[in-house]
């Protein structure tokens, strides 16, 4: 378990201080912008889609270390993805954070299974998820999105959160 915890901190730490696919995607295809007022984050995801397949991904926006560590961590998972392996990856990730996916079970997340812990966090799974919440919007080409409860589009009550 500590180890675990020792690898999540870091992972975080890493992707908090050289987030990856950081910027606006000048040649973008969707765009959406995610919110979470729990805690304040904000983003703006830029993607290009080629054909059904996610050709590039960036993020930028200011916001806590997990939401930008799980957002440069989606951005690499989901490139050269189709549009539904991804929303596949968008529900998985979600069940992960909430709890509802064993990490050790079958799946489709690789790395991104460091963020298993953070469903023992209530307050920060909305930080975790805000970047996928944001990804599915940008694919439906809905333009924002939000983590509070009946405007959250995979809303699935976590604690007080």
């Amino acid at each position: 378990m500590a180890d675990s915890k020792q690898l999540y901190q870091e992972v975080i730490l890493d992707h908090n201080r050289k987030p990856r696919n950081w910027g606006v995607l000048p040649d973008a295809t969707h765009r959406a912008e995610g919110h979470n007022p729990l805690c304040g984050d904000h983003l703006t995801l830029t993607l290009r889609l080629r054909g059904d397949a996610v050709d590039a991904v960036n993020f930028q926006g200011e916001s806590c270390a997990i939401c930008k560590a799980s957002a440069s961590m989606m951005t690499m998972a989901v490139k050269g993805k189709s549009k539904d392996d991804t929303e596949q990856l968008v529900q998985e990730f979600r069940d992960l954070a909430t709890g509802q996916l064993d990490a050790a079970g079958p799946h489709h997340l690789g790395r991104l299974t460091v963020f298993a812990g953070v469903r023992d966090l209530p307050t920060r799974v909305k930080c975790a998820i805000l970047p996928w919440h944001t990804l599915r919007a940008a694919l439906n080409s809905v333009a924002s999105t939000t983590t509070e409860a009946e405007a959250d589009p995979m809303h699935a009550p976590v604690g007080n959160a």
